[in-house]
């Protein structure tokens, strides 16, 4: 799976807690832009673990800030 795949299937999985219809870009920060608290965080990455099968550990998850950060990490978790 290349980056492109992982970045439609991440963009898929987004909307639901896209409350505000943000659009999306590699620089879309995860806090500042479409305002996730910890429990969205939590509840997001868990629904990226499942579809890709992988884990993305804690502290994998704090370095994560934006967007395009959360889909490298996948291709480069995925392998």
């Amino acid at each position: 799976m290349d980056r492109t795949e992982v970045d439609t299937t991440i963009r898929t999985l987004l909307e639901p807690f896209n409350k505000k219809g943000v659009a999306i870009s590699d620089g879309t920060s995860f806090t500042d832009d479409l305002e996730f608290d910890s429990l969205t965080v939590m509840d997001f990455v868990a629904a990226i673990e499942d579809e890709f099968d992988i884990i993305i550990s804690m502290n994998q998850q704090a370095e994560i800030e934006n967007y395009g950060q959360l889909v490298d990490a996948v291709v480069k978790l995925r392998g």
